[in-house]
């Protein structure tokens, strides 16, 4: 009987013990839940504003798709008896190791994007034309007509006086136009001209257009440079195909040169040059271009034209051209 009574009273002792052993390990439960209820609340948020910063800096998705900002959240789960105490703790390192990830790759991509838009911003502003500043236009002078507009305080100027009011004046008559200047004709050839122009004969063959040059080339030979100017012209408008054209567009420039008239015949030598530079008569062209350009008084172009006659022709120049070239270019200074 006393042995049971021991045997009872021990169960009960060692009862008591187990419950003071397990109290405090049940206690932190609650307080371990609501620990993992705000991580996980703050992680949600956390990928929540990540996701929205990705719509901001990919616009499109770059071809993904997200989920809405704001979901409502989540009831949370209670602890299932028996897990191991580290699976939520090792799911919410995965998760923020795959946060850190893509703010990284966000990270750098925004810089990118920077980087970009400053080179885009820099080329812009180096193709802009720059903009003109205005000038502000003065103040225009007050008239005699119109009172000064006073600058002190209104407490400190005295009474106006009456001012007096002036006759009307009779408007100004207006002055008489100037008479209008009449443009000098240019005087018209005397009969001994006309006659001797005439005198020149016009081929007739079948090239009609040869013959055209033939005859501004004979009026050139004659000195009648107007005439020749006008022919040469008419010939150049009429068969700018024509296997004389070099020829003509060199010669008129001749005529207008030496009818002491460089500028023109500038304009026809470089004309000549630059629309076909392998042209029977482009390196002559250029050559008299620099004796126009010495004409006009235009040293430094008048050396270039004869060092790129010199190198652009160097046949011509050693040949043909020998002559003509020593003398244009000693009647200048070139550097």
């Amino acid at each position: 009987m006393k042995t049971m009574i021991r045997s009872r009273a021990t169960r009960a002792a060692l009862a008591l013990g187990m419950a003071a052993t397990l109290a405090p390990l049940a206690a932190p439960v609650p307080a371990l839940a609501q620990a993992q209820e705000t991580t996980e609340s703050r992680l949600r948020r956390i990928e929540a504003e990540l996701r929205a910063v990705q719509r901001k800096v990919f616009p499109d998705g770059a071809g993904k798709t997200f989920g809405p900002e704001i979901t409502a959240p989540a009831a949370p789960v209670a602890p299932t008896p028996g897990n191991a105490a580290t699976t939520p703790l090792s799911d919410l390192l995965t998760r923020m190791d795959a946060v850190e990830a893509q703010l990284q790759r966000l990270t750098a991509a925004s810089e990118e994007n920077q980087d970009r838009m400053g080179k885009l911003e820099a080329r812009i502003v180096a193709l802009e034309p720059p903009v003109p500043v205005e000038t502000a236009a003065p103040a225009p002078a007050p008239s005699a007509s119109t009172p000064a507009i006073a600058t002190t305080p209104a407490s400190a100027q005295p009474a106006p006086a009456p001012v007096p009011v002036a006759a009307p004046q009779p408007a100004p008559k207006p002055a008489p136009k100037p008479a209008p200047v009449a443009t000098p004709k240019p005087a018209s050839p005397s009969a001994d001209r006309v006659a001797a122009v005439q005198a020149i004969e016009k081929p007739a063959t079948d090239d009609k257009a040869e013959d055209e040059y033939a005859y501004g080339y004979r009026l050139w030979e004659a000195k009648f440079f107007p005439e020749a100017q006008q022919q040469l012209g008419r010939f150049v408008q009429q068969y700018p195909k024509h296997k004389r054209i070099s020829f003509a567009r060199n010669l008129l420039g001749r005529a207008y040169l030496d009818d002491d008239k460089p500028g023109t015949a500038a304009q026809w030598f470089l004309q000549n040059y630059q629309t076909d530079k392998a042209g029977e008569r482009a390196a002559d062209s250029l050559l008299y271009l620099g004796v126009a350009m010495a004409r006009l008084k235009e040293t430094k172009r008048a050396c270039v034209a004869y060092a790129e006659f010199k190198t652009a022709y160097p046949a011509e120049a050693a040949g043909r051209l020998k002559a003509q070239y020593e003398a244009a270019s000693k009647s200048v200074t070139c550097n």
